[in-house]
């Protein structure tokens, strides 16, 4: 069942379907995003900044209270957020996006307080990733990107999808309100700094 992800009554339909396909919800991962606001944040209007906070972290509010109420919370289980590297800095051109990680990102720490001890709630944030979302940030460039990157290379999906793996999963059942970096060391900074 496919669903927008800021649709209340479609995603109370798409959790309770799973719960009845599969008898539970245990793990539940919030991806959708968006960035439709480029540019300086005071250009951007009302409705491109409402857009990118109502996917980047309305949804996942309203999905993980939503799997709380429904299964979660009497049962336990995991929630993995997606958020960004951008959550953790300042850049040009994607400020508004970059809020709403940073956000994303406090809003996991609240809800694995709020939420525990039956369920627990963490996030990944990647890097530059080979994604549609990212595109902009490495399609034209990804030589000068992956150049850049202390690992030598931009990020496959798979790489981030191993972290939300781990977190998901029991090998993390004692972590929770954390956010993993998955960026191939992007953060650290320019590795063409530390060349020869």
């Amino acid at each position: 069942m496919g669903v927008h992800a800021v649709d209340e009554d479609g995603a109370r339909r798409c959790i309770d379907d799973v719960i009845e396909r599969f008898g539970g919800l245990d793990i539940l991962v919030n991806n959708a995003g968006t960035n439709p606001a480029y540019g300086r944040m005071t250009d951007q209007d009302h409705g491109r900044f409402s857009k990118t906070f109502d996917v980047n972290l309305w949804a996942p509010l309203l999905w993980s209270g939503l799997a709380a109420k429904a299964w979660m919370a009497d049962n336990g289980g995991a929630i993995v957020n997606t958020a960004s590297i951008g959550g953790m800095v300042a850049e040009r051109g994607i400020g508004v996006y970059n809020a709403s990680k940073a956000a994303l990102i406090h809003l996991t720490k609240q809800l694995a307080m709020e939420l525990a001890p039956a369920i627990r709630v963490n996030a990944v944030a990647p890097g530059v990733v080979r994604t549609k979302l990212a595109e902009a940030l490495w399609a034209e460039q990804e030589q000068s990107v992956a150049a850049a990157t202390p690992l030598g290379r931009i990020g496959e999906p798979d790489d981030v999808a191993a972290a939300i793996l781990f977190l998901a999963s029991d090998g993390a059942r004692w972590i929770t309100g954390e956010t993993l970096v998955v960026d191939g060391g992007q953060l650290l900074g320019d590795a063409r700094n530390f060349a020869g």
